[in-house]
């Protein structure tokens, strides 16, 4: 049984957990007693039982049938608190929309977790053609401007690094091979930001540049633009407002008073 810190995991409330994030996973697609039991490899009576009292707290919900589950708005509301009271996050949306308004393209705040990236803020952008976008979406670090920004900061290898084994790939620009990601990867230190060419979302081209007032840096935020509307003048006008941007932002993240040093 795993442990942390020299406590032993409550096994319930692990198997809870693992059950919660298998089903946010899932998004829109719902999931039944059978395929949650079989992932989680625990007996079916011992999932319904684990079912239902999620779903009478609302942490899961069911429908009509009972026989299809997907996750609760309880999850929700547990979401928009970390959002809500996370100091950090609030003190960079002013400058989400400073960059949006500059640019009337698509930005991001992003943090890293667990050889990922989760979407905490978004400004669309003003034009029609809008990119795919969500808080609370997480995508593979390897795969976005935002991811690689972040992954630079970091050793190349190891827990808090790039996962073990084969990376995922989203479209056929995304840098699944190791060496071609690791060159990727010294070019972000070398010029200070990262950039992804329809690897992550085919048509969009990110610009991400990572917030250094950690160390490692665990926060990033990003420019997303379609392809059809980037030119090597805007793409100047970007990195340059970006870069303004991240300055700001680390300096007004420095002056936050008592924020509590999470881990």
């Amino acid at each position: 049984m795993p442990e942390t810190g020299g406590v032993r995991e409550v096994k319930s409330a692990g198997r809870t957990v693992e059950l919660l994030e298998v089903l946010a996973a899932r998004g829109d697609r719902p999931a039944r007693l059978r395929e949650l039991a079989d992932e989680l490899g625990v007996p079916r009576s011992s999932m319904y039982a684990l079912l239902q009292t999620l779903t009478d707290r609302g942490w899961v919900r069911t429908d009509a049938t009972g026989s299809l589950y997907g996750i609760g708005i309880r999850a929700l509301l547990a979401g928009t608190s970390y959002l809500d009271t996370d100091p950090r996050v609030r003190a960079v949306k002013p400058y989400l929309d400073k960059a949006s308004t500059a640019l009337g393209e698509t930005v991001h705040l992003g943090r890293f977790d667990r050889g990922d990236v989760v979407y905490l803020a978004t400004r669309e952008s003003h034009e029609y053609l809008r990119t795919l976008s969500r808080v609370g979406r997480r995508l593979p670090a390897h795969v976005s401007a935002l991811g690689k920004a972040l992954l630079a900061e970091r050793a190349a290898d190891g827990p808090d690094g790039l996962p073990v084994g084969e990376l995922e790939r989203l479209t056929p620009n995304t840098l699944a091979d190791r060496a071609a990601l690791d060159a990727d990867l010294a070019l972000v230190r070398e010029r200070g930001y990262a950039v992804d060419r329809e690897e992550g979302v085919t048509g969009i081209v990110g610009f991400g540049f990572a917030l250094r007032y950690d160390t490692p840096a665990v926060d990033a935020v990003s420019c997303s633009v379609p392809v059809t509307r980037l030119t090597a003048e805007r793409e100047r006008r970007i990195v340059a407002t970006m870069r303004e941007v991240r300055a700001e932002i680390e300096a007004a993240a420095h002056a936050l008073p008592g924020a509590p040093d999470w881990i």
